[in-house]
């Protein structure tokens, strides 16, 4: 019925593309009338269309002669014409939807109609990038056509200085990639002064490779951490470990005698489990090593970080491997992506995990990290009133776009039809006979001219590939993460002749394979050149495309591209990534898999059926090739990434309790920034804090024997340095009730504020004040992020009770919020009560020294950053200076595991020492 009514009325995507044809017509009709404008007239169309656009806020009404003008322009400056259909991929882009477009359909060139239109807002574009390579490239390319038009271009890069971003951030198009755009956000939020923040409002965002960013990339958060404790010599014993034990040769089952050994690994999950066995053979060894007290078992309560580091070191050993997952560079751990294949440099994975790596390598040890400010990309990009994507493949991942992010996918027509044939895939029994094949196909494809693109899932297997290459003398190149500095340069030349390219996934690579070789650096080379005359340019660029266009039919004669694979991806999106490399603009290509039994999808999901049928067939050497059993391949693939989705679901979920909080606490922070005066909102919390505490010692409405006016007396002298002779005080006056006490303590602070407030002069004690709070405000809210990642750790435990580990996770989560803004206010209160002032004769008065009391030693995890933050000031007697006020240390020199003089109970380190 379903498939019939699609007959009659079309599927979703085919009316949609019915309606942007219909602007498309009107694109196409007005381009005579902007083909007689000069450059100047051409230029002046964008003040023309940004006061329309002040008139009435209606960017939909200007679309179509905004998309024939930027077509124009791109026409005279790059010497590129969009086509029809790079300008429904344009209106798709502006609808806020993801316009999946096959390789070489020219998506930079598209992106250029939707970024200029909503420029004209002045508020703002922002185009992502996957990398920083990338963000330059289309920056520079692209920009020429921009400042054309009379826009400006900014690209934002790590280790940028702050004038250069801010600058880059206010210009009318801003390039950078999706962790500096994150990254920054986070920044802004740590800042002390409203006007060292470097974003505007999150207008407009066209993210490119959209599935990488929003699918693969959405599980990792973007971490802005510092250096906590030290447990690097707990890394190294515990590295002895997982050495000891030994692993089962299969999991357990029901009803069926357990297996020997200590532990098994479920590949599915990516976990490690203990048997009983294990567990008592684990304690007798950490025993031995000295890390366990005799008789004591590793569940009790104070072994748990023992354990979690007996876990931790075990999943090192047996889920994470050199060249596959992470690399060894230049003495430090650098994880490499499972999806683009790239180095992930500055990003390390959390919970120990990276140390025990370390441990495993041998390499030096890095410290901890105290997570400072956080946020997923999956929070980060909802954020944006409109996001707009672009990719090859996204139509897989179509539901979740959808449902996550409100994302329609819109499958653009390719301008040319695609004629790549797509071969069966051909499965063999094991690792051996599969790479005999594929060098078999290579070494056919190589005699007959025909360019070969090889697919690996690592680097190891890239390698691998490679030496067998060089033992049958088969020239060739490896792209991989370690030939990263190279990546433009190979695969521009992989569409050469008889050209042998092995490659990690190409995910985002960005830059076409170009049958016959690419032309685009020598003609750039020669438009560069500014001893030639146009004419000759012209000239010697004819000339270029002259000899490249026999080598350029030679490779299409031969096949065109040939895309070999040599696994199948756990995603079906990257699998297509890697033939969507083939085919472009209706070029000749093929592409086939070779899989085998001993492939980790193979032997997890479908080894032991497809095993049982090649030993029925008897097929020695000669592999299966069957639609039916690449069907059940792909069935196991969309049971991974429907399992993978579930998860990405079930963190968001989890994610979004923090990511409500963040909001709200940032909306706090960003007010009190902008605020000329903090102190009314001081003074508010001041006076409920010290209610609060009055009341504890007499409670509201309650009779006079239930007072205790003489401990009141004294806890605030001690705690808040406000003497009140409140014992006086009733002895004269009888009728004086609770309310009473209450306002004539508040009368009193409030004299005491205001005798500070004068001595060092209202603009000085205003910039210390909220400096105090922002302080105060950062600080519990690394301890609350802490806070919620044990929280989360353990809530699943609470489905045991019969209770939805959500609901209770949203109910703690909530209690821990408040209690944390609670301490706000008390904190930041008592901190402005009882310090003490300088004469006004030692206060600078310097308010762009601002409290800087961020943690030492900062990483963005996510990217390769090597700036951090500088602590206050804090002189030998340890007082610290903040918004140009020095703090008297009142207690003298404090030890960091000192009890803390405010009479909290906790060490000075985890209280007040953490303010300074």
């Amino acid at each position: 019925m379903i498939s019939l009514l699609k007959k009659i009325v079309g599927s979703r995507n085919d009316r949609l593309l019915k309606q942007y044809r219909k602007l498309v017509s009107r694109i196409n009709s007005l381009e005579k009338t902007v083909e007689v404008l000069s450059d100047e007239e051409l230029a002046a169309k964008t003040q023309e269309f940004k006061a329309r656009y002040q008139q009435d806020g209606d960017l939909d009404a200007l679309l179509p002669e905004a998309f024939a003008v930027v077509r124009e322009a791109s026409r005279r400056v790059l010497g590129m014409r969009h086509f029809d259909v790079q300008l429904i991929g344009g209106i798709t882009l502006h609808y806020g939807k993801i316009a999946e477009m096959r390789t070489g359909e020219g998506k930079t060139l598209m992106s250029t109609l939707p970024v200029y239109l909503n420029a004209m807002s002045g508020k703002g574009v922002h185009v992502v990038t996957v990398n920083d390579y990338l963000a330059r490239r289309d920056a520079q390319q692209m920009g020429r056509l921009y400042n054309f038009l009379g826009l400006s271009v900014g690209v934002v890069v790590p280790e940028q200085d702050n004038a250069e971003k801010m600058a880059a951030y206010r210009a009318d198009i801003t390039y950078g990639t999706n962790n500096e755009f994150g990254f920054d956000y986070l920044r802004d939020n740590m800042e002390y002064r409203a006007e060292d923040r470097r974003q505007r409002e999150l207008t407009y965002a066209i993210v490119d490779e959209v599935d990488s960013i929003l699918i693969d990339e959405a599980r990792t958060p973007l971490i802005i951490s510092g250096q906590a404790d030290d447990n690097t010599e707990l890394y190294v014993k515990m590295n002895q470990v997982p050495a000891m034990l030994t692993r089962m040769a299969s999991e357990p089952k029901p009803q069926e005698p357990e297996p020997e050994g200590d532990f098994w690994v479920d590949e599915k999950s990516q976990q490690i489990y203990l048997s009983e066995a294990g567990h008592e053979h684990a304690e007798d060894i950490l025993t031995r090593l000295g890390m366990l007290p005799e008789g004591e078992s590793l569940y009790e309560p104070r072994h748990i970080t023992l354990m979690h580091h007996l876990m931790v070191a075990l999943r090192a050993h047996n889920l994470f491997f050199r060249d596959q997952h992470y690399v060894v560079n230049d003495g430090e751990i650098v994880i490499v992506d499972e999806f683009t294949g790239r180095f992930m440099a500055g990003r390390r994975w959390s919970d120990g995990l990276h140390q025990a790596v370390e441990a495993k390598e041998g390499v030096a040890i890095q410290n901890e990290n105290q997570t400072l400010a956080s946020i997923t990309f999956q929070n980060f990009f909802r954020m944006y009133k409109k996001l707009a994507g672009m990719t090859g493949t996204a139509d897989t991942e179509a539901y979740e776009f959808q449902e996550i992010y409100g994302l329609e996918t819109v499958i653009i027509p390719t301008n040319l039809p695609m004629i790549r044939n797509d071969q069966n895939d051909q499965i063999f029994k094991n690792d051996q006979e599969k790479f005999a094949a594929i060098i078999k196909d290579i070494r056919d494809c190589h005699e007959r001219n025909q360019p070969v693109l090889v697919g690996t899932t690592s680097i190891e297997n890239s390698e691998v590939l490679s030496e067998l290459l060089k033992k049958e003398n088969l020239p060739h190149d490896v792209l991989n993460a370690k030939q990263h500095a190279r990546e433009a340069e190979i695969v521009a030349e992989a569409g050469k002749p008889g050209k042998i390219t092995i490659a990690t996934n190409m995910a985002g690579r960005g830059t076409d394979i170009v049958l016959g070789g690419s032309i685009e650096k020598a003609i750039a080379l020669v438009r560069a050149d500014d001893t030639l005359t146009a004419e000759q340019k012209e000239e010697r660029i004819a000339a270029i495309r002259e000899k490249w266009l026999p080598i350029n039919q030679q490779v299409k004669e031969a096949g065109g591209l040939r895309i070999i694979g040599t696994e199948r991806h756990e995603s079906r999106r990257i699998d297509n990534q890697l033939r969507g490399r083939a085919g472009r603009q209706g070029d000749p290509g093929s592409s086939r898999f070779y899989l085998s039994l001993d492939d980790s999808l193979m032997r997890i999901f479908a080894g032991e059926r497809v095993r049982a049928i090649m030993d029925r067939l008897g097929t020695d050497g000669e592999p299966i090739e069957a639609r039916m059993v690449s069907r059940s391949i792909e069935s196991a693939q969309r049971k991974v990434e429907g399992r993978n989705f579930d998860i990405r679901k079930q963190l968001l979920e989890y994610d979004d309790v923090s990511n409500d909080q963040r909001k709200v606490l940032y909306g706090q922070r960003n007010e009190v920034l902008e605020e000329a005066d903090s102190g009314p909102l001081v003074a508010n919390l001041r006076d409920a804090a010290i209610t609060d505490f009055v009341r504890t010692y007499v409670p509201a409405e309650s009779m006079e024997e239930q007072w205790d006016i003489p401990a009141l007396q004294t806890a605030l002298e001690a705690e808040w340095q406000i003497s009140v002779p409140l014992t006086d005080m009733l002895e004269k006056n009888d009728n004086m009730g609770d309310e009473d006490i209450v306002e004539a303590v508040l009368a009193q602070a409030r004299e005491n504020y205001d005798i500070k407030v004068a001595l060092v002069g209202k603009e000085q004690w205003v910039s210390f004040e909220r400096a105090i709070l922002l302080q105060t405000i950062d600080t519990l809210w690394r301890e609350h992020l802490s806070s919620l990642d044990h929280l989360r750790q353990g809530i699943h435990l609470r489905g045991y009770a019969q209770k939805d580990p959500k609901q209770e996770y949203k109910r703690e989560a909530f209690e821990l919020f408040s209690g944390m803004l609670e301490r706000v206010r008390n904190d930041t209160a008592r901190v402005l009560m009882t310090v003490q002032i300088q004469s006004p004769e030692q206060v600078e008065a310097a308010e762009a020294d601002a409290a800087q009391s961020h943690v030492s030693n900062m990483q963005f995890h996510h990217s390769d950053y090597d700036e951090a933050l500088a602590n206050a000031d804090i002189n030998e007697q340890g007082d610290v200076s903040a918004g140009g006020i020095t703090v008297k240390n009142m207690v003298g020199r404090v030890g960091r595991n000192d009890p803390c003089p405010c009479g909290s109970g906790k060490k000075y380190k985890h209280c007040h020492g953490k303010l300074t």
